[in-house]
């Protein structure tokens, strides 16, 4: 849950009852969003300054993701200051209530004159906040409030996130990399390499009975269009547990393959069924192919709003959508109905076990993370998904299967494609836009809409 320290503002001359009630119907309106707060009200001006004390001995040693200074009424700015320089580091909101209607006349206690002597005195400071205020006649802007603190509970936990990848650039792709320097400095979290080797040598220390367990509990949820070869199931299920096993020593949160080049060419074993095991069994954010900024911008996305945050890769344009599908696995929170899985080969690659689960349709945000020239950016798209017709990737042995997929309606699709950063775009359900952007502004990351 995410945790808000929340500090309510008023003179000490405005009747004390007024800033009262504001402020605790302010409060319960952020609890009511689902925020966990340390509350402090009413701090005034007074001139010994004991509220201003009062608020700092509450908040100091407390741990919480974003300050939420809420004015409401006329503050002089130096008692704001006085307490927000103590936590200066944390992201900050500025929220100005606003007044009210009784019978013919409007009442205000001047909360945007406390508002904006404030505003520019926090840019002054070099504050990291957003400056939010409320109109009369109007509901609260409590749910941007909301969104930034939910962008900066994700932002804090981004700096110290772990992601894990075995190799590194599969197929040679340009597009794949990442700069770790820079995306420890800016975006906060630390991918991690290690060899596949490894992932080999726990798979052989592994128990049959373990690898088993897995078989009957987990992969015994899936159906089966037809029967898999068992050999295939035991593999799944084995490297599945030799991959967690190394995700639970080293805290990761995301976890990506060597995927053509390494899976496929050096074990002979397409690794859809163990990602599928890795999202829905471990909870981990998975994506193929050692796609670094996919990754990354998953972990942002699932912090954010608590989804899988699963990736779609583009098959082709339309004038008015486009389809995008998966050669391999979707995890089971965006399936419609049964996860449905097959065996199947590609080409010339080894069998494996296919999912071809149809993807719940729906309101949904398409984004990617992307480095060039020393800058981040992200590039995201709200679109309508919806059941693709019937289509096959050319290359399947036949008959070819229904690969999961959307068909996803956009706005604009010329100025999506002329944007485009990536084959793969992270996909979650609703429109999540306003969190995203808030998580960008406060990482510096440039959005590109």
């Amino acid at each position: 849950m995410t945790k808000v320290a929340f500090v309510g503002f008023g003179e000490v001359n405005t009747p004390a009852e007024i800033i009262l009630k504001k402020c605790a119907d302010a409060e319960a309106s952020l609890k009511k969003e689902g925020l966990d707060l340390i509350s402090v009200y009413p701090v005034t001006d007074d001139y010994e300054e004991k509220d201003i004390k009062k608020a700092i001995a509450a908040l100091e040693g407390k741990s919480f993701d974003v300050l939420v200074c809420c004015i409401a009424g006329w503050i002089p700015t130096h008692a704001v200051v006085k307490v927000t320089e103590h936590f200066r580091d944390k992201p900050m909101v500025l929220w100005g209530l606003c007044g009210w209607v009784e019978g013919d006349r409007l009442v205000t206690t001047a909360d945007q004159a406390g508002t904006t002597a404030i505003r520019k005195t926090f840019f002054d400071l070099g504050y990291d906040f957003t400056y939010i205020y409320d109109i009369i006649g109007l509901p609260s802007k409590t749910k941007q409030v909301k969104e930034y603190a939910v962008a900066a509970a994700a932002a804090a936990k981004l700096r110290h996130a772990r992601a894990g990848m075995a190799g590194y650039r599969d197929m040679n792709l340009y597009g794949t990399q990442f700069d770790g320097g820079s995306l420890k400095r800016v975006v906060g979290p630390e991918i991690e390499t290690f060899e596949m080797l490894e992932i080999q040598q726990r798979y052989e220390k592994l128990a049959d009975a373990d690898i088993q367990a897995v078989i009957d509990s987990a992969m015994s949820k899936w159906s089966f269009v037809k029967p898999a070869n068992p050999e295939s199931m035991k593999k799944a299920a084995g490297y599945y547990l030799a991959i967690k096993s190394l995700c639970d020593e080293r805290g990761y949160d995301a976890i990506s393959l060597k995927d053509v080049d390494g899976m496929k060419k050096l074990l002979g074993f397409p690794p859809a069924p163990i990602f599928m095991l890795l999202a829905d069994e471990a909870g981990l954010c998975t994506i193929p192919e050692n796609d670094s900024l996919g990754c990354i911008t998953q972990l942002m996305v699932k912090y954010l709003t608590g989804q899988c945050a699963f990736y779609l890769e583009f098959y082709e344009f339309f004038t008015d959508r486009v389809l995008a599908g998966v050669p391999d696995y979707v995890p089971a929170e965006v399936v419609d109905g049964k996860v449905t899985v097959m065996p199947a080969a590609f080409g010339e690659l080894s069998e494996g076990i296919l999912n071809v689960s149809r993807v719940k349709p729906g309101k949904l945000t398409m984004c990617r993370l992307t480095y060039a020239d020393g800058e981040y950016y992200m590039h995201m798209v709200t679109g309508e998904g919806i059941t693709p017709r019937k289509w096959e990737e050319a290359g399947w042995t036949q008959p070819a299967p229904q690969l999961p997929g959307l068909e996803i309606l956009l706005d604009d699709v010329e100025s999506f494609a002329q944007n485009v950063m990536c084959q793969h775009y992270i996909i979650s359900y609703g429109d999540n836009t306003a969190l995203i952007e808030n998580l960008c502004d406060q990482l510096g990351i440039h959005v590109i809409r």
